[in-house]
C-alpha cells in the first residue's frame, strides 16, 4: 500500500508533517507537493517483492522524471524505463545508471540510439522490423553490439481506458504476435544486435492481475518457440501498467502482484529467466498532489463553477482522458456544500480538473487535487502562455523545491524578432 502522506491534522491538510497551508503560503499556487515517504513505500512494495528473486524494478520516467523524486528511486537502487533521449539524460543527472536503463519507445531517432549506446544502456525494447534495421546500423557505425528485446503485442485486452490500451491489435505499439518469431529470427541474424530478451507492456491503470497472467502465457509460449530456433532469451519483462485507487478503483496489492507474475513464470519452467517490472503510476500517482486556490465562484443555471488558479495545462489528465481525480478542501468549512465543476482560467470549455463535485468552499480557499504525482506535470504544457507550477518535496517537517516557478518572461526569452 502507498504510505497515507496526505493526512488531515487538527483540520488542516498536510503533507508529511507539513501543512498545505504553508506550502501553499511560501511557494504560491497552482504547486505540485510530493512525498518523500510516499514515494519510498511504493517503489519499496515492489523491491521487496522481488528481493531474493532473479527480477529487478525499472521506474517509468514518463510518469513523473522529476529529477529530485528520479533521485529518492535512484537512492534506493531502482533501474530506469525510458521513452526518449531526454529522458535518458533526466536519468543520468538524477543519479541513475545506465546499464540499469531499459529503452522503450516506438519511434527512437538514431542520434536517440547513438546516444543510449555510448552510455551504455542495458536494452533496447524495439518495436518494430524498421528499428532493427536502424539499430543494426548505428550500432555497427559506432562498432558496438545494441542489446536488444522485441516488444511483442500479446492483444490482450487490458480492460482500461482505450487511450492506455497499448497491447492489442490496433494499438501502434510493438510487433504483432504473429509476426514476433520471424522478428525474432531477422534480429539474431544481424551483426551488430545482441538479443537479450523479449517485452510486453499491455497498458495503464490495470486493477487485475488476470490480463497480466494472460500476456506472460503468451510471452513464454512464443520463448519457447524462439530458443526452438536457437536463439536465446534471457530476460522477460512484464511492462508497467499497475493501476491505482484515483476514486473506487481496487487494484491488487502490489506485492501479491509481483509474487503472483513470478510464481506464475516459475510455474511454467521459466524460472531461471531474469523478470523485469516497468512500474509508473503505481509508484508516483498517491505519492503527489496538486495544491489549487479558488479564484471565482460563479453560479449558473445548470451549473456552478468553482474557478481555479489551476488548468488543464497544469493538469491534462481529465481534459484528455476524462480522468477522475479527489478533490478536498485543505481546510474544510463546517458548512453544506454545494455541486461545483472545478475549471481552470484557460479559454477552453475542456478545461476542467473535477465535474459536479460536492464542496462547501468561498473564494480564496485551497483544494487538493489528489493522486496527481504522474502523469501531472509531466504532461504540464505553457498553453495560453502560463507558467509551469512549481514542484516541492516534503521529506518530514521539510519542503525543498525540487522546480521552481517558471516566470512569464523565461517562456519567451529565446524567441525573436523578425528584422526591420
Amino acid at each position: 500500500m502507498a504510505h497515507s502522506a496526505f493526512t488531515y491534522i487538527d483540520g488542516v491538510l498536510h503533507a508529511e508533517q507539513v501543512s498545505a497551508v504553508s506550502l501553499a503560503e511560501e511557494f504560491g499556487t497552482p504547486l505540485y507537493v510530493y512525498s518523500r515517504a510516499a514515494l519510498t513505500d511504493a517503489y519499496e512494495a515492489y523491491a521487496r517483492a522481488c528481493a531474493g528473486r532473479r527480477a529487478s524494478v525499472h521506474v517509468a520516467v514518463k510518469a513523473n522524471g522529476n529529477l529530485a523524486v528520479l533521485n529518492v528511486f535512484a537512492r534506493l537502487g531502482a533501474g530506469f524505463d525510458i521513452v526518449s533521449g531526454g529522458e535518458l539524460a533526466r536519468v543520468l543527472a538524477a543519479g541513475g545508471k545506465a546499464e540499469n536503463v531499459v529503452f522503450s519507445g516506438v519511434g527512437k531517432s538514431a542520434d536517440e540510439m547513438r546516444q543510449a549506446l555510448e552510455a551504455g544502456v542495458k536494452c533496447f525494447n524495439v518495436e518494430s522490423i524498421a528499428e532493427l534495421d536502424r539499430l543494426d546500423a548505428v550500432a555497427g557505425a559506432l562498432g558496438k553490439k545494441a542489446p536488444v528485446s522485441l516488444r511483442v503485442n500479446p492483444d490482450v485486452d487490458p480492460k482500461t481506458h482505450p487511450y492506455i490500451s497499448t497491447g492489442l491489435k490496433a494499438n501502434k505499439f510493438g510487433v504483432a504476435f504473429d509476426d514476433a518469431r520471424d522478428a525474432y529470427r531477422r534480429a539474431a541474424a544481424m551483426p551488430h544486435l545482441e538479443v537479450v530478451g523479449i517485452d510486453c507492456h499491455i497498458g495503464s491503470q490495470i486493477t487485475e492481475i488476470a490480463p497480466y497472467l494472460d500476456a506472460v502465457d503468451r510471452l513464454l509460449a512464443l520463448v519457447e518457440q524462439i530458443e526452438a530456433d536457437g536463439t536465446r532469451i534471457h530476460h522477460v519483462d512484464v511492462g508497467g501498467g499497475l493501476g491505482i485507487t484515483y476514486d473506487d478503483e481496487t487494484p491488487p496489492d502490489t506485492g501479491l502482484f509481483v509474487r503472483t507474475l513470478l510464481d506464475h513464470i516459475d510455474a511454467r519452467g521459466h524460472g531461471h529467466r531474469s523478470v523485469f517490472f516497468e512500474p509508473g503510476r503505481s509508484v508516483t500517482g498517491n505519492a503527489g498532489i496538486l495544491l489549487t486556490r479558488v479564484e471565482f465562484l460563479k453560479p449558473g443555471e445548470e451549473k456552478n463553477f468553482a474557478i481555479v488558479d489551476a488548468a488543464m495545462n497544469d493538469l491534462a489528465r481529465p481534459a484528455m482522458y476524462q480522468a477522475f481525480h479527489a478533490i478536498d478542501a485543505v481546510v474544510p468549512r463546517n458548512e453544506a456544500p454545494s455541486v461545483y465543476d472545478v475549471v481552470g482560467p484557460v479559454c477552453e470549455s475542456g478545461d476542467w480538473l473535477g465535474r459536479e463535485r460536492a464542496l462547501a468552499v468561498r473564494p480564496g480557499d485551497l483544494l487538493a487535487i489528489r493522486s496527481a504525482g504522474a502523469y501531472g506535470f509531466v504532461m504540464s504544457s505553457n498553453y495560453n502562455t502560463r507558467p509551469r507550477a512549481a514542484e516541492v518535496i516534503v521529506d518530514g517537517d521539510k519542503a525543498y523545491v525540487a522546480r521552481p516557478r517558471e516566470t512569464v518572461e523565461s517562456l519567451f526569452a529565446t524567441e525573436t524578432l523578425l528584422p526591420d
